[in-house]
C-alpha cells in the first residue's frame, strides 16, 4: 500500500497564540481563525509556514 507523503502540522499563531492544525501542502493562503494573521502560504509544493511549528501529525 502506498504511504501518504503529505502531513498535517500543528502550529501556533505568533500574534494571538492560537493553536491550529493546517495541511503541509496548502493550495491557498491559511490565516489564523482568531486574528487573521497569515500562517502559511502556498509555494507550489510544501507551504511556507510563518507560524511556530509545534508538532507534525501523521
Amino acid at each position: 500500500m502506498k504511504k501518504l507523503e503529505s502531513k498535517f502540522l500543528k502550529v501556533r499563531c505568533s500574534k494571538c497564540k492560537n493553536e491550529q492544525i493546517i495541511f503541509e501542502k496548502p493550495s491557498s493562503e491559511i490565516k489564523c481563525l482568531v486574528c487573521g494573521v497569515l500562517m502559511s502560504a502556498p509555494t507550489g509544493g510544501k507551504g511556507k509556514v510563518s507560524a511556530r511549528l509545534l508538532e507534525v501529525l501523521e
